[in-house]
């Protein structure tokens, strides 16, 4: 009888902690409320800039990140405020930061807070295939991918528990969780979405960078040129998801909905 009021328990968190996606219309689990989220990912942004100090603003590689990086952020807000779902992007503080390494990569922690490698530019080629990464990672933000992630291991250890009680019965293991869901312990941008994630993400950011003038039909030649680089070994930006054919695929089904988004600018 305990055990089954234990599992009713969790049973009915997880059908109240589902979180709607605006764009996609998919429910994910979302125990930790973004404002928390959010918060924690402002410091651990700051420390990440504080250890990897970022290239300066009038850097030509900034201003092409940042230039593609707000006409993303501009389209996103947009299709929110359309979508009546404003709310979703409470407590965004936008920030975009070029990092000066050659690892093919970029991520966006929540609150949109972003920071691309300068390895992955002369991948990217140019600001059409950057829009196409940019708002691909930017959709794991919006979606809450890594709220997921990390509710799913609070889930485990603590039985739905509230971040801050996570946080003061256990800071430790709680740290490991979010560790663990953004790769803190291993660079930030490691961290290990789920291929459906990947796949929302791929639809979400087709819309976001179409509504931002860039034609999407770009991220088919972008990913397969990505899959073939880096010989056996893929970059790190594909090292959850191979672009392989099944997500050429996805994304040429994706297209005829992203293509009613496009505005050449």
């Amino acid at each position: 009888m305990k055990k089954f009021l234990i599992t009713s328990t969790i049973l009915s968190i997880v059908f109240f902690a589902c979180q709607k996606n605006a764009v996609t219309g998919k429910r994910s689990l979302s125990l930790i409320p973004e404002s928390e989220m959010i918060s924690m990912s402002t410091t651990e942004y700051a420390q990440f800039l504080a250890q990897h100090p970022p290239l300066p603003d009038n850097d030509d590689r900034v201003q092409l990140v940042r230039r593609c990086g707000t006409k993303i952020q501009k389209a996103v807000e947009q299709f929110y405020t359309d979508k009546k779902a404003t709310k979703d992007l409470a407590g965004f503080s936008w920030a975009f930061n070029v990092i000066d390494e050659n690892t093919v990569n970029a991520w966006c922690m929540p609150g949109g807070k972003v920071v691309v490698y300068t390895g992955l530019l002369p991948v990217t080629l140019d600001e059409q295939s950057l829009a196409v990464v940019m708002g691909h990672e930017i959709s794991h933000a919006i979606a809450r991918h890594g709220n997921q992630r990390m509710s799913e291991g609070l889930l485990v250890q603590f039985g739905g528990a509230a971040l801050s009680v996570a946080l003061s019965q256990k800071p430790a293991i709680t740290q490991q969780i979010f560790n663990q869901a953004y790769g803190v312990t291993t660079g930030l941008g490691t961290l290990k979405y789920s291929r459906s994630h990947e796949t929302e993400a791929d639809e979400m950011g087709l819309i976001f960078a179409a509504m931002a003038g860039y034609d999407p039909q770009v991220a088919i030649t972008f990913w397969e040129r990505m899959s073939k680089s880096g010989g056996q070994k893929p970059p790190e930006i594909l090292s959850t998801h191979p672009s392989d054919q099944t997500r050429i695929n996805d994304l040429k089904a994706f297209m005829p909905k992203a293509m009613k988004y496009y505005k050449p600018s």
